[in-house]
């Protein structure tokens, strides 16, 4: 028996698969037709997404005034949007290099899923600042590039300037480290391909690879190098995030508690949407015997941790308003600003979707059901919207000065935009699950001896 596994571990590859087998299952989706489970969710997910391209070109047309957007509340829900795309890019890289770093084999099913979910997120996340700038043609002012005004230059001092660098770091880095691991499956389509356009083009995407020693060499060398700075990177770029809060003097965002707080938020709402996909993605493009109960077990633990977190972080957010005995911070936090307020559903809301429902995963049936997995997921990535909808509108609604009071009401074009992001990123997860290989089918095959659920049993009926 294996030294590094119990014999009592349950597989993580279903099923009699051999070598060949998982090569036919990673190429199926890419080299056959689309079942009706994929035309079906690519049908809802193209109809938000032309929803949305309406809606973006009613606010280009007629001015981000068509939003809910008014003097006090000048963010509102696209900065809303914005953080809560961000926070689901980042725990996509995150759960690939560090599971990467600590060698865990259950990676190997999930990260590629969770890394394109990393760049089609950040993607959705860009949007939204190039859009509220109300002229996007011109967005290329926010690089540090002579332009042609002569020496205007970006303010170094905003965080909203480091987001740009931050972002496109992470971006750029994620992108890599994707595309790094996709080459051996961008090789194996290319000696499988029969039409020449096909195997021109997966030619031309695999970098020449040709699967000798030194190949798999420098791949491994390179992505741990990638993972080891892909990991410091998912914390940095949140905190900048957050710091668009932190470093203005509003009552309840001036604390010093929200880096941690935000990357916290963050990684669990990225790991509740990598949960998500994986449920599409199973019965989407048949992948039952890769995507198994314990791949879903293992995330789920992973959930109630950062959930847990993220209700610490709650909790010493209440606990800083009132010990600060600021009247300013004692009111956004404890009185009308949130609990009773105008907004007292969203707060609600907020609570019941981050911290109660998450705890019905200390359950092991219901840690290991798919279906309510798939639930408690779609529930946590809502709740992390309101958190990021609460922090936002809930603070600008109630300033210093009650003569600034005012509620905030979406339009028709805000939650047109948003609908569309949410279409626009399933649009490119369904195309991508048809063109690029979402299992790393050499990784998988190379824990198929050790995890393969044949091979457990043959292996443990020689043992007896």
């Amino acid at each position: 028996m294996s030294h590094y596994e119990a014999p009592i571990r349950e597989p993580l590859i279903l099923g009699k698969k051999s070598y060949h087998d998982i090569t036919e299952d990673v190429a199926r989706p890419i080299e056959g037709k689309a079942n009706r489970m994929w035309w079906i969710a690519f049908t809802i997910a193209l109809i938000a997404f032309a929803w949305g391209i309406g809606a973006i070109t009613y606010t280009i047309a007629n001015g981000i005034g068509s939003w809910g957007l008014h003097k006090n509340i000048g963010w509102a829900w696209d900065i809303t949007n914005f953080v809560w795309w961000v926070g689901i890019g980042h725990a996509g890289t995150l759960i690939s290099a560090v599971l990467l770093l600590f060698r865990q084999r259950w990676r190997m099913a999930i990260n590629r899923s969770a890394e394109a979910m990393t760049i089609f997120a950040v993607f959705q996340a860009g949007l939204f600042p190039i859009i509220h700038m109300g002229r996007p043609w011109d967005g290329f002012w926010v690089l540090p590039i002579p332009n042609q005004f002569g020496s205007l230059w970006v303010n170094f001092n905003s965080p909203l300037l480091w987001d740009v660098f931050a972002i496109s770091t992470y971006l750029s880095v994620s992108l890599v480290f994707w595309w790094t691991g996709l080459l051996p499956d961008f090789a194996m389509i290319r000696d499988r391909a029969v039409k020449p356009f096909q195997k021109k083009i997966y030619s031309l995407l695999s970098f020449g690879w040709s699967g000798r020693a030194k190949d798999w060499q420098r791949f491994e060398e390179v992505s741990l190098v990638l993972a080891g700075l892909a990991t410091p990177l998912v914390l940095s770029v949140h905190t900048i995030v957050s710091m668009d809060f932190a470093t203005s003097v509003n009552p309840g965002w001036h604390s010093t508690i929200f880096p941690p707080y935000f990357v916290a938020g963050a990684i669990f709402s990225g790991f509740a949407m990598v949960q998500t996909l994986l449920g599409v993605m199973r019965k989407v493009l048949s992948l039952e015997a890769y995507i198994t109960r314990l791949h879903v077990q293992y995330m789920n633990m992973v959930i109630l941790l950062t959930g847990g977190i993220v209700a610490v972080a709650y909790a010493a957010e209440f606990f800083i308003g009132w010990y600060t005995a600021s009247p300013y911070e004692n009111f956004t936090y404890m009185s009308v600003g949130a609990a009773t307020g105008p907004y007292w559903w969203a707060f609600w809301l907020l609570i019941i979707c981050n911290i109660i429902i998450p705890q019905f995963l200390w359950f092991p049936k219901l840690r290991s059901s798919f279906f309510w997995s798939f639930v408690i997921s779609i529930v946590i990535n809502i709740g992390m919207w309101f958190e990021r909808f609460d922090i936002i509108t809930i603070v600008l609604s109630k300033g210093h000065l009650p003569s600034t009071w005012s509620r905030f009401e979406p339009t028709f074009v805000d939650i047109g935009v948003f609908i569309g992001t949410i279409g626009f990123f399933f649009v490119l997860f369904l195309l991508y699950a048809r063109t690029f290989p979402v299992i790393a089918q050499a990784e998988v095959k190379s824990i198929l001896k050790m995890s393969g659920a044949n091979y457990k049993k043959l292996r443990d009926n020689s043992h007896e």
